[in-house]
Protein backbone atom coordinates (compact mmCIF):
# COMPACT_ATOMS: atom_id res chain seq x y z
CA UNK A 1 0.00 0.00 0.00
CA UNK A 2 2.87 2.45 0.98
CA UNK A 3 4.73 1.79 -2.66
CA UNK A 4 0.97 2.57 -4.43
CA UNK A 5 0.62 5.31 -2.55
CA UNK A 6 3.97 6.93 -3.36
CA UNK A 7 3.82 6.65 -7.03
CA UNK A 8 0.80 7.71 -7.09
CA UNK A 9 1.33 10.69 -5.32
CA UNK A 10 4.41 11.40 -7.09
CA UNK A 11 2.72 11.44 -10.15
CA UNK A 12 0.24 13.94 -9.31
CA UNK A 13 2.59 16.04 -7.88
CA UNK A 14 4.42 16.26 -10.94
CA UNK A 15 1.00 16.59 -13.18
CA UNK A 16 1.00 20.53 -12.80
CA UNK A 17 4.02 20.77 -14.39
CA UNK A 18 2.43 18.68 -17.49
CA UNK A 19 3.40 20.27 -21.31
CA UNK A 20 1.81 18.90 -24.49
CA UNK A 21 1.41 16.42 -26.06
CA UNK A 22 1.04 13.75 -23.80
CA UNK A 23 1.20 9.40 -25.78
CA UNK A 24 -0.06 6.51 -24.90
CA UNK A 25 1.29 2.91 -25.31
CA UNK A 26 0.56 0.39 -28.30
CA UNK A 27 -0.74 -2.61 -26.45
CA UNK A 28 1.13 -6.02 -26.62
CA UNK A 29 2.34 -7.56 -29.89
CA UNK A 30 0.27 -4.96 -31.72
CA UNK A 31 0.19 -5.59 -35.33
CA UNK A 32 2.21 -2.00 -36.07
CA UNK A 33 5.06 -3.38 -34.68
CA UNK A 34 5.70 -5.40 -38.12
CA UNK A 35 5.87 -2.26 -39.99
CA UNK A 36 7.68 -0.35 -37.34
CA UNK A 37 10.61 -2.93 -37.03
CA UNK A 38 10.57 -3.17 -40.87
CA UNK A 39 10.94 0.42 -41.03
CA UNK A 40 13.78 1.24 -38.42
CA UNK A 41 15.81 -1.74 -40.37
CA UNK A 42 14.79 -0.65 -43.71
CA UNK A 43 15.97 2.86 -42.96
CA UNK A 44 19.12 1.75 -40.71
CA UNK A 45 19.58 5.41 -39.26
CA UNK A 46 16.25 6.66 -38.30
CA UNK A 47 17.03 8.55 -34.63
CA UNK A 48 13.17 7.96 -33.39
CA UNK A 49 12.84 4.68 -34.28
CA UNK A 50 16.26 3.14 -34.10
CA UNK A 51 15.30 3.91 -30.01
CA UNK A 52 13.40 -0.22 -29.95
CA UNK A 53 14.83 -1.86 -26.98
CA UNK A 54 11.81 -0.52 -24.79
CA UNK A 55 8.29 -2.12 -25.35
CA UNK A 56 5.55 -0.97 -25.17
CA UNK A 57 6.40 1.58 -28.35
CA UNK A 58 4.40 4.97 -27.73
CA UNK A 59 2.41 6.15 -30.39
CA UNK A 60 3.35 9.73 -30.02
CA UNK A 61 6.93 8.63 -31.25
CA UNK A 62 6.25 5.63 -33.05
CA UNK A 63 3.46 6.12 -35.03
CA UNK A 64 3.38 9.96 -35.71
CA UNK A 65 7.38 8.95 -37.21
CA UNK A 66 6.61 6.06 -39.52
CA UNK A 67 3.66 8.71 -41.31
CA UNK A 68 6.33 10.43 -42.53
CA UNK A 69 8.40 7.75 -43.70
CA UNK A 70 6.44 7.17 -46.79
CA UNK A 71 7.76 9.05 -49.32
CA UNK A 72 11.47 8.52 -48.02
CA UNK A 73 11.44 4.75 -48.72
CA UNK A 74 10.32 2.35 -51.58
CA UNK A 75 7.85 0.51 -49.83
CA UNK A 76 5.69 -2.74 -51.18
CA UNK A 77 1.95 -2.96 -51.53
CA UNK A 78 1.71 -4.89 -48.47
CA UNK A 79 4.10 -2.45 -46.59
CA UNK A 80 2.18 0.39 -48.08
CA UNK A 81 -1.00 -1.51 -46.68
CA UNK A 82 0.57 -2.02 -43.39
CA UNK A 83 1.25 1.54 -42.99
CA UNK A 84 -2.05 2.64 -43.93
CA UNK A 85 -3.63 0.43 -41.14
CA UNK A 86 -1.22 1.51 -38.54
CA UNK A 87 -2.32 5.10 -39.32
CA UNK A 88 -5.70 4.25 -39.56
CA UNK A 89 -5.75 2.19 -35.97
CA UNK A 90 -4.03 5.05 -34.59
CA UNK A 91 -5.69 8.33 -36.11
CA UNK A 92 -5.15 10.74 -32.95
CA UNK A 93 -1.58 10.95 -34.03
CA UNK A 94 -1.54 10.03 -37.82
CA UNK A 95 -0.26 12.62 -41.05
CA UNK A 96 -2.26 13.46 -43.43
CA UNK A 97 -5.71 14.54 -43.96
CA UNK A 98 -8.06 12.70 -41.14
CA UNK A 99 -10.66 12.20 -44.12
CA UNK A 100 -8.35 10.23 -45.97
CA UNK A 101 -9.17 7.50 -42.88
CA UNK A 102 -12.96 7.94 -42.86
CA UNK A 103 -15.32 4.57 -43.48
CA UNK A 104 -17.49 4.74 -46.88
CA UNK A 105 -19.92 3.14 -44.66
CA UNK A 106 -20.60 3.70 -40.84
CA UNK A 107 -23.04 2.17 -39.02
CA UNK A 108 -25.90 4.07 -37.77
CA UNK A 109 -23.80 7.58 -38.26
CA UNK A 110 -22.56 7.02 -34.92
CA UNK A 111 -20.19 3.61 -34.97
CA UNK A 112 -17.29 2.71 -37.37
CA UNK A 113 -17.20 6.39 -38.75
CA UNK A 114 -13.03 5.25 -39.08
CA UNK A 115 -12.39 2.12 -40.18
CA UNK A 116 -10.70 0.55 -36.71
CA UNK A 117 -12.74 2.01 -33.92
CA UNK A 118 -16.22 0.79 -32.82
CA UNK A 119 -17.18 4.38 -31.12
CA UNK A 120 -14.94 7.71 -31.64
CA UNK A 121 -14.88 10.92 -30.31
CA UNK A 122 -12.25 14.05 -31.86
CA UNK A 123 -12.29 17.03 -30.48
CA UNK A 124 -10.48 19.61 -29.84
CA UNK A 125 -9.66 19.00 -26.10
CA UNK A 126 -11.14 15.14 -26.01
CA UNK A 127 -9.94 12.25 -27.59
CA UNK A 128 -11.99 8.82 -26.95
CA UNK A 129 -11.72 5.87 -28.69
CA UNK A 130 -13.65 2.22 -27.50
CA UNK A 131 -13.27 -1.14 -29.15
CA UNK A 132 -14.76 -4.26 -28.59
CA UNK A 133 -12.63 -7.11 -27.77
CA UNK A 134 -12.82 -10.80 -28.44
CA UNK A 135 -11.06 -13.53 -29.37
CA UNK A 136 -12.76 -17.60 -29.93
CA UNK A 137 -10.26 -20.04 -30.14
CA UNK A 138 -11.29 -23.89 -30.54
CA UNK A 139 -8.61 -26.73 -30.68
CA UNK A 140 -7.96 -30.27 -30.05
CA UNK A 141 -4.79 -32.12 -29.30
CA UNK A 142 -3.52 -35.70 -29.98
CA UNK A 143 -4.49 -37.89 -27.46
CA UNK A 144 -6.87 -35.75 -25.04
CA UNK A 145 -10.82 -36.45 -25.48
CA UNK A 146 -11.13 -32.72 -24.05
CA UNK A 147 -11.12 -29.75 -26.66
CA UNK A 148 -9.15 -26.98 -25.95
CA UNK A 149 -10.35 -23.64 -25.97
CA UNK A 150 -10.17 -20.07 -25.58
CA UNK A 151 -13.03 -17.82 -24.42
CA UNK A 152 -12.61 -13.86 -24.39
CA UNK A 153 -14.66 -10.75 -24.12
CA UNK A 154 -14.48 -7.17 -22.95
CA UNK A 155 -13.54 -3.88 -24.18
CA UNK A 156 -10.57 -1.43 -24.55
CA UNK A 157 -10.18 2.50 -24.55
CA UNK A 158 -7.72 5.01 -25.14
CA UNK A 159 -8.30 8.86 -25.03
CA UNK A 160 -6.70 11.80 -24.29
CA UNK A 161 -7.70 15.26 -22.44
CA UNK A 162 -6.79 18.45 -23.62
CA UNK A 163 -3.53 16.99 -25.13
CA UNK A 164 -2.02 16.94 -22.09
CA UNK A 165 -3.36 13.58 -20.08
CA UNK A 166 -3.75 9.96 -21.68
CA UNK A 167 -5.46 7.42 -20.80
CA UNK A 168 -5.47 3.55 -21.67
CA UNK A 169 -7.76 0.72 -20.24
CA UNK A 170 -8.46 -3.13 -21.25
CA UNK A 171 -10.46 -5.40 -19.82
CA UNK A 172 -11.37 -8.77 -20.12
CA UNK A 173 -13.25 -12.16 -18.89
CA UNK A 174 -11.64 -15.76 -19.94
CA UNK A 175 -11.90 -19.11 -19.81
CA UNK A 176 -9.16 -21.33 -21.03
CA UNK A 177 -8.75 -24.78 -21.72
CA UNK A 178 -4.78 -25.33 -22.50
CA UNK A 179 -2.41 -28.28 -23.51
CA UNK A 180 -1.40 -30.72 -21.55
CA UNK A 181 2.11 -29.39 -21.41
CA UNK A 182 0.96 -26.23 -20.49
CA UNK A 183 -1.07 -27.22 -17.82
CA UNK A 184 1.61 -29.02 -16.28
CA UNK A 185 3.41 -25.68 -15.84
CA UNK A 186 0.16 -24.68 -13.79
CA UNK A 187 0.00 -27.14 -11.67
CA UNK A 188 3.77 -27.15 -11.09
CA UNK A 189 3.63 -22.83 -10.45
CA UNK A 190 0.09 -22.63 -9.30
CA UNK A 191 0.06 -19.66 -12.29
CA UNK A 192 -1.58 -19.57 -15.58
CA UNK A 193 0.91 -18.20 -17.89
CA UNK A 194 0.91 -14.20 -18.55
CA UNK A 195 -2.35 -13.94 -16.24
CA UNK A 196 -2.69 -13.27 -12.37
CA UNK A 197 -5.63 -14.91 -9.99
CA UNK A 198 -7.49 -17.43 -11.86
CA UNK A 199 -10.41 -20.05 -10.92
CA UNK A 200 -10.64 -23.46 -12.07
CA UNK A 201 -13.26 -23.86 -14.27
CA UNK A 202 -15.18 -27.04 -15.52
CA UNK A 203 -12.93 -29.30 -13.47
CA UNK A 204 -10.25 -29.16 -16.05
CA UNK A 205 -10.24 -25.26 -17.41
CA UNK A 206 -9.67 -22.21 -16.50
CA UNK A 207 -11.45 -18.77 -15.66
CA UNK A 208 -9.16 -15.35 -15.17
CA UNK A 209 -9.63 -11.75 -15.64
CA UNK A 210 -7.22 -9.50 -17.69
CA UNK A 211 -7.26 -6.28 -16.58
CA UNK A 212 -4.85 -3.52 -17.18
CA UNK A 213 -4.68 0.45 -17.66
CA UNK A 214 -2.35 3.53 -17.70
CA UNK A 215 -2.84 6.98 -17.60
CA UNK A 216 0.58 9.23 -19.12
CA UNK A 217 1.94 12.57 -19.31
CA UNK A 218 5.17 14.91 -20.35
CA UNK A 219 6.05 16.50 -17.12
CA UNK A 220 8.83 18.29 -19.41
CA UNK A 221 9.79 18.71 -23.00
CA UNK A 222 11.36 15.57 -22.78
CA UNK A 223 10.15 13.62 -20.29
CA UNK A 224 7.08 11.29 -20.09
CA UNK A 225 5.33 9.96 -17.72
CA UNK A 226 3.39 6.65 -17.08
CA UNK A 227 1.63 4.98 -14.11
CA UNK A 228 -0.03 1.71 -14.78
CA UNK A 229 -0.87 -1.87 -14.50
CA UNK A 230 0.40 -3.14 -17.48
CA UNK A 231 2.98 -5.47 -19.11
CA UNK A 232 6.97 -4.36 -20.36
CA UNK A 233 9.35 -5.26 -22.41
CA UNK A 234 13.04 -4.64 -22.95
CA UNK A 235 15.16 -5.54 -25.92
CA UNK A 236 14.93 -6.39 -29.24
CA UNK A 237 14.63 -10.21 -29.42
CA UNK A 238 11.73 -12.44 -29.48
CA UNK A 239 12.38 -13.25 -25.66
CA UNK A 240 14.20 -11.15 -23.44
CA UNK A 241 16.91 -11.99 -20.54
CA UNK A 242 16.00 -8.44 -18.84
CA UNK A 243 12.65 -8.02 -18.82
CA UNK A 244 9.59 -9.82 -20.71
CA UNK A 245 6.48 -9.49 -20.90
CA UNK A 246 5.45 -13.51 -20.31
CA UNK A 247 4.47 -12.81 -16.36
CA UNK A 248 1.20 -11.54 -15.15
CA UNK A 249 1.14 -7.23 -15.53
CA UNK A 250 2.23 -5.43 -12.85
CA UNK A 251 1.56 -2.31 -10.94
CA UNK A 252 4.44 0.66 -12.39
CA UNK A 253 5.40 4.41 -12.53
CA UNK A 254 7.37 4.75 -15.83
CA UNK A 255 9.94 7.58 -16.61
CA UNK A 256 10.76 7.99 -20.11
CA UNK A 257 13.61 10.58 -21.12
CA UNK A 258 14.75 11.24 -24.44
CA UNK A 259 16.73 13.91 -25.46
CA UNK A 260 19.90 13.92 -27.49
CA UNK A 261 21.36 10.73 -28.57
CA UNK A 262 19.81 8.88 -25.24
CA UNK A 263 16.89 7.18 -24.19
CA UNK A 264 16.71 6.65 -20.45
CA UNK A 265 13.59 4.45 -18.92
CA UNK A 266 13.41 4.16 -15.50
CA UNK A 267 10.64 1.67 -14.31
CA UNK A 268 9.60 0.92 -10.67
CA UNK A 269 7.36 -2.22 -10.09
CA UNK A 270 5.42 -3.33 -7.24
CA UNK A 271 5.55 -7.38 -7.79
CA UNK A 272 4.08 -10.17 -5.89
CA UNK A 273 6.13 -12.48 -3.91
CA UNK A 274 5.73 -16.50 -4.55
CA UNK A 275 2.89 -18.09 -2.65
CA UNK A 276 1.00 -20.67 -3.13
CA UNK A 277 -2.94 -19.62 -4.81
CA UNK A 278 -6.14 -19.07 -2.53
CA UNK A 279 -8.85 -16.11 -1.67
CA UNK A 280 -9.26 -14.32 0.75
CA UNK A 281 -6.24 -13.45 2.09
CA UNK A 282 -3.28 -10.69 1.63
CA UNK A 283 -0.70 -11.76 -0.93
CA UNK A 284 3.33 -10.76 -0.30
CA UNK A 285 4.76 -8.03 -2.53
CA UNK A 286 7.97 -7.30 -3.53
CA UNK A 287 9.18 -4.35 -5.46
CA UNK A 288 12.32 -4.19 -8.26
CA UNK A 289 13.66 -0.71 -9.28
CA UNK A 290 14.80 -0.98 -12.91
CA UNK A 291 16.88 1.96 -15.49
CA UNK A 292 18.08 1.11 -18.75
CA UNK A 293 19.96 3.79 -21.07
CA UNK A 294 19.95 3.12 -24.23
CA UNK A 295 22.79 5.15 -26.63
CA UNK A 296 22.70 6.22 -30.35
CA UNK A 297 26.66 5.40 -30.60
CA UNK A 298 26.29 6.28 -34.41
CA UNK A 299 23.39 6.58 -36.39
CA UNK A 300 23.26 2.59 -37.02
CA UNK A 301 24.30 1.53 -33.80
CA UNK A 302 22.52 1.57 -30.15
CA UNK A 303 24.28 0.26 -27.09
CA UNK A 304 22.46 0.42 -23.87
CA UNK A 305 23.43 -0.30 -19.85
CA UNK A 306 20.66 -1.97 -17.67
CA UNK A 307 20.79 -2.57 -13.91
CA UNK A 308 17.80 -3.70 -11.93
CA UNK A 309 17.36 -4.55 -8.56
CA UNK A 310 14.30 -6.99 -6.86
CA UNK A 311 13.44 -6.77 -3.20
CA UNK A 312 11.30 -7.16 -0.15
CA UNK A 313 10.41 -5.59 2.81
CA UNK A 314 8.19 -6.38 5.15
CA UNK A 315 7.45 -2.47 6.69
CA UNK A 316 8.37 -0.12 4.47
CA UNK A 317 9.67 0.41 0.53
CA UNK A 318 13.22 0.99 0.35
CA UNK A 319 13.11 5.01 -0.90
CA UNK A 320 17.01 5.35 -1.92
CA UNK A 321 16.14 2.73 -5.09
CA UNK A 322 13.79 6.03 -6.36
CA UNK A 323 16.95 7.59 -7.43
CA UNK A 324 16.51 8.19 -10.77
CA UNK A 325 20.23 7.91 -11.61
CA UNK A 326 22.75 4.40 -12.46
CA UNK A 327 23.64 2.76 -10.66
CA UNK A 328 21.84 0.60 -7.94
CA UNK A 329 24.68 -1.77 -7.10
CA UNK A 330 25.80 1.09 -4.91
CA UNK A 331 22.34 1.58 -3.31
CA UNK A 332 22.49 -2.14 -2.80
CA UNK A 333 25.99 -2.29 -1.05
CA UNK A 334 25.05 0.63 1.01
CA UNK A 335 21.72 -1.25 2.36
CA UNK A 336 23.90 -4.40 3.66
CA UNK A 337 23.91 -6.05 0.01
CA UNK A 338 21.22 -8.13 0.88
CA UNK A 339 18.76 -7.47 -2.28
CA UNK A 340 18.92 -8.71 -5.78
CA UNK A 341 21.04 -6.80 -8.01
CA UNK A 342 21.28 -7.30 -11.92
CA UNK A 343 23.50 -5.49 -14.36
CA UNK A 344 23.51 -5.91 -18.40
CA UNK A 345 24.75 -4.77 -21.35
CA UNK A 346 22.81 -4.67 -24.84
CA UNK A 347 23.43 -3.61 -28.66
CA UNK A 348 21.78 -3.50 -31.99
CA UNK A 349 22.70 -2.74 -35.18
CA UNK A 350 21.26 -1.78 -38.28
CA UNK A 351 23.04 -3.31 -41.00
CA UNK A 352 22.87 -2.81 -45.42
CA UNK A 353 18.65 -1.39 -44.70
CA UNK A 354 18.63 -5.56 -44.33
CA UNK A 355 19.94 -7.24 -41.42
CA UNK A 356 19.37 -5.94 -37.81
CA UNK A 357 21.52 -7.50 -34.91
CA UNK A 358 21.08 -7.86 -31.60
CA UNK A 359 22.12 -8.75 -28.06
CA UNK A 360 22.13 -9.01 -24.33
CA UNK A 361 24.52 -9.91 -21.17
CA UNK A 362 23.10 -10.09 -18.15
CA UNK A 363 24.83 -10.44 -15.05
CA UNK A 364 23.52 -11.61 -12.07
CA UNK A 365 26.92 -12.70 -10.12
CA UNK A 366 30.46 -12.78 -11.83
CA UNK A 367 33.64 -14.11 -10.76
CA UNK A 368 36.54 -13.82 -13.53
CA UNK A 369 39.00 -16.08 -11.14
CA UNK A 370 36.64 -18.67 -10.60
CA UNK A 371 35.62 -18.92 -14.82
CA UNK A 372 39.51 -19.01 -15.22
CA UNK A 373 39.00 -22.28 -13.01
CA UNK A 374 36.69 -23.94 -15.37
CA UNK A 375 35.61 -25.56 -11.94
CA UNK A 376 31.67 -24.50 -12.64
CA UNK A 377 31.44 -22.42 -9.90
CA UNK A 378 27.34 -21.50 -8.87
CA UNK A 379 27.60 -18.52 -8.33
CA UNK A 380 28.73 -17.20 -11.95
CA UNK A 381 25.52 -16.41 -13.08
CA UNK A 382 25.29 -14.86 -15.95
CA UNK A 383 22.82 -14.97 -19.40
CA UNK A 384 23.18 -14.05 -22.99
CA UNK A 385 21.34 -13.29 -25.90
CA UNK A 386 22.44 -13.30 -29.68
CA UNK A 387 20.38 -12.94 -32.63
CA UNK A 388 19.85 -11.40 -36.63
CA UNK A 389 16.72 -10.34 -38.64
CA UNK A 390 16.59 -10.48 -42.03
CA UNK A 391 14.16 -8.47 -43.86
CA UNK A 392 12.92 -9.13 -47.50
CA UNK A 393 15.03 -12.01 -47.26
CA UNK A 394 16.62 -13.77 -50.30
CA UNK A 395 14.87 -10.77 -52.27
CA UNK A 396 11.51 -11.96 -51.48
CA UNK A 397 9.79 -8.78 -50.74
CA UNK A 398 8.21 -9.25 -47.07
CA UNK A 399 9.70 -12.17 -46.22
CA UNK A 400 11.58 -12.12 -42.60
CA UNK A 401 13.48 -14.55 -40.98
CA UNK A 402 14.88 -14.23 -37.26
CA UNK A 403 17.38 -16.77 -35.47
CA UNK A 404 18.05 -16.01 -31.99
CA UNK A 405 20.02 -18.01 -29.01
CA UNK A 406 19.67 -17.69 -25.33
CA UNK A 407 21.73 -19.32 -22.85
CA UNK A 408 21.10 -18.88 -19.27
CA UNK A 409 23.68 -20.29 -16.48
CA UNK A 410 22.37 -22.50 -13.03
CA UNK A 411 21.11 -20.38 -11.01
CA UNK A 412 20.78 -16.77 -12.31
CA UNK A 413 18.04 -14.87 -11.27
CA UNK A 414 17.51 -17.01 -8.15
CA UNK A 415 18.64 -15.64 -4.31
CA UNK A 416 19.23 -16.37 -1.09
CA UNK A 417 15.87 -16.53 -0.03
CA UNK A 418 12.22 -17.37 -1.92
CA UNK A 419 11.50 -13.36 -2.14
CA UNK A 420 14.09 -11.39 -3.70
CA UNK A 421 13.81 -13.90 -7.08
CA UNK A 422 13.43 -12.21 -10.17
CA UNK A 423 9.31 -13.15 -10.41
CA UNK A 424 6.20 -11.95 -10.06
CA UNK A 425 3.02 -13.80 -9.65
CA UNK A 426 4.52 -17.32 -9.79
CA UNK A 427 5.93 -16.54 -13.17
CA UNK A 428 9.32 -15.78 -14.37
CA UNK A 429 10.06 -11.86 -15.15
CA UNK A 430 12.53 -12.64 -18.21
CA UNK A 431 12.71 -15.66 -19.87
CA UNK A 432 9.73 -18.18 -19.18
CA UNK A 433 12.46 -21.13 -18.47
CA UNK A 434 13.94 -19.67 -15.43
CA UNK A 435 17.58 -20.61 -16.23
CA UNK A 436 19.80 -23.77 -16.72
CA UNK A 437 19.13 -23.66 -20.63
CA UNK A 438 20.79 -23.53 -23.83
CA UNK A 439 17.37 -22.04 -26.55
CA UNK A 440 17.51 -21.87 -30.48
CA UNK A 441 14.74 -19.96 -31.72
CA UNK A 442 14.11 -19.55 -35.57
CA UNK A 443 11.20 -17.30 -37.39
CA UNK A 444 9.73 -16.81 -40.72
CA UNK A 445 7.33 -14.38 -41.37
CA UNK A 446 5.70 -13.79 -45.21
CA UNK A 447 2.95 -11.68 -46.18
CA UNK A 448 2.33 -12.46 -49.71
CA UNK A 449 -0.72 -9.98 -50.10
CA UNK A 450 -1.57 -7.41 -47.89
CA UNK A 451 -4.09 -8.98 -45.22
CA UNK A 452 -2.39 -12.44 -45.49
CA UNK A 453 0.30 -13.57 -42.81
CA UNK A 454 2.15 -17.06 -43.22
CA UNK A 455 4.27 -17.84 -39.88
CA UNK A 456 6.21 -20.91 -39.03
CA UNK A 457 8.42 -21.23 -36.19
CA UNK A 458 11.04 -23.26 -34.59
CA UNK A 459 12.45 -23.55 -31.00
CA UNK A 460 14.76 -26.25 -29.72
CA UNK A 461 16.29 -25.83 -25.62
CA UNK A 462 18.32 -28.19 -23.88
CA UNK A 463 17.75 -27.75 -19.69
CA UNK A 464 18.96 -29.19 -16.62
CA UNK A 465 16.11 -29.39 -14.48
CA UNK A 466 16.08 -30.21 -10.79
CA UNK A 467 15.28 -33.50 -9.60
CA UNK A 468 13.56 -32.11 -6.55
CA UNK A 469 12.75 -29.22 -4.50
CA UNK A 470 15.32 -30.42 -1.94
CA UNK A 471 17.91 -30.60 -4.47
CA UNK A 472 17.99 -27.81 -6.97
CA UNK A 473 20.41 -27.18 -10.14
CA UNK A 474 19.75 -24.25 -10.75
CA UNK A 475 16.65 -24.21 -13.04
CA UNK A 476 13.83 -23.47 -10.92
CA UNK A 477 14.75 -19.57 -10.19
CA UNK A 478 11.69 -19.35 -7.41
CA UNK A 479 13.95 -22.04 -4.65
CA UNK A 480 16.52 -20.40 -2.91
CA UNK A 481 20.23 -20.42 -4.15
CA UNK A 482 21.35 -21.85 -0.38
CA UNK A 483 23.24 -24.77 0.45
CA UNK A 484 19.82 -26.66 2.14
CA UNK A 485 18.59 -26.52 -1.63
CA UNK A 486 21.81 -26.53 -3.71
CA UNK A 487 24.21 -29.32 -2.49
CA UNK A 488 27.68 -28.02 -4.14
CA UNK A 489 30.04 -25.17 -4.42
CA UNK A 490 31.32 -26.53 -7.96
CA UNK A 491 30.10 -28.58 -10.59
CA UNK A 492 27.04 -26.61 -11.97
CA UNK A 493 27.28 -26.15 -16.11
CA UNK A 494 24.56 -25.44 -18.49
CA UNK A 495 22.82 -28.78 -18.53
CA UNK A 496 23.53 -29.89 -14.86
CA UNK A 497 20.36 -31.80 -13.55
CA UNK A 498 18.31 -34.00 -15.44
CA UNK A 499 18.80 -32.79 -18.72
CA UNK A 500 15.73 -32.23 -20.52
CA UNK A 501 15.34 -31.73 -24.38
CA UNK A 502 12.25 -29.73 -26.20
CA UNK A 503 11.48 -28.97 -29.79
CA UNK A 504 8.51 -26.92 -30.77
CA UNK A 505 7.07 -26.27 -34.27
CA UNK A 506 4.37 -24.51 -35.14
CA UNK A 507 2.49 -22.71 -38.19
CA UNK A 508 0.11 -19.94 -38.45
CA UNK A 509 -2.27 -18.79 -41.40
CA UNK A 510 -3.96 -15.43 -40.38
CA UNK A 511 -6.22 -12.84 -42.40
CA UNK A 512 -7.28 -9.71 -41.31
CA UNK A 513 -11.07 -10.30 -42.28
CA UNK A 514 -11.43 -5.71 -41.17
CA UNK A 515 -8.86 -4.01 -39.31
CA UNK A 516 -7.67 -5.39 -36.40
CA UNK A 517 -10.18 -8.41 -36.61
CA UNK A 518 -8.53 -11.89 -37.55
CA UNK A 519 -9.34 -15.15 -38.78
CA UNK A 520 -6.68 -17.89 -37.93
CA UNK A 521 -5.65 -21.35 -38.27
CA UNK A 522 -2.59 -22.59 -36.11
CA UNK A 523 -0.50 -25.98 -36.60
CA UNK A 524 1.77 -27.06 -33.32
CA UNK A 525 3.66 -29.93 -32.69
CA UNK A 526 5.87 -30.07 -29.37
CA UNK A 527 8.68 -33.01 -28.16
CA UNK A 528 9.50 -33.37 -24.68
CA UNK A 529 12.74 -35.73 -24.29
CA UNK A 530 14.19 -36.59 -20.64
CA UNK A 531 14.01 -39.69 -18.51
CA UNK A 532 10.70 -40.36 -21.35
CA UNK A 533 9.34 -39.16 -24.43
CA UNK A 534 6.18 -37.12 -24.91
CA UNK A 535 4.78 -35.82 -27.65
CA UNK A 536 1.87 -33.75 -28.83
CA UNK A 537 -0.22 -31.86 -32.02
CA UNK A 538 -2.33 -29.50 -31.39
CA UNK A 539 -4.41 -27.55 -33.94
CA UNK A 540 -6.30 -24.86 -33.63
CA UNK A 541 -8.65 -21.98 -35.11
CA UNK A 542 -10.39 -19.08 -34.08
CA UNK A 543 -11.38 -15.30 -34.16
CA UNK A 544 -9.48 -12.69 -32.75
CA UNK A 545 -10.65 -9.02 -32.09
CA UNK A 546 -8.49 -6.19 -31.05
CA UNK A 547 -6.28 -8.40 -29.23
CA UNK A 548 -2.91 -10.11 -28.79
CA UNK A 549 -2.66 -14.09 -29.98
CA UNK A 550 -2.08 -16.30 -27.24
CA UNK A 551 0.72 -18.68 -27.33
CA UNK A 552 2.89 -20.65 -25.08
CA UNK A 553 6.18 -21.04 -26.53
CA UNK A 554 8.23 -23.44 -24.20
Amino acid sequence: MQFKQTLLRASILLAPFAAQSQTTYLPQDAKENIIIERLEIKNGTDSVLNFSKTKPYSRKHFISRIGRMDSTLSLSKVDQYNLYSAMASNLEWATGERTDYLSKKPIAKHFYVTPANFYEVNTKDFFLAVNPVFQYVVAKEKDNDEHLFLNTRGITLRGRIANKVGFAAYVTDNQERVPTYVNSFIKEHDAVPGEGYYKDFKETAYDYFDARGHFSFNAAKFIDITFGYDKNFIGNGYRSLFLGDFANSSLFLKLNTRVWKLNLQNLFMELNATEPRGADHLLGKKYAAMHHLDFAATKWLNVGLFEAIVFGRKDHFEFSYLNPVMFYRSIERQNGSIDNAFFGLDAKANIAHRFQLYGQLLLDEFSLSEVKNHEGWWGNKWAFQGGVKYIDALGIKNLDLQLESNRVRPFTYSHGDSVANYTHYNQPLAHPLGANFQEWIGIARYQPAPKWILQAKGIYYMQGRDTSNTNSFGSNIFLPNTPTYRKNVYGYEVGSGQRTQVGLASFLLSYELKQNLFLEGNALFRKESAITTKNTWVFSTGIRWNMHRREFDF
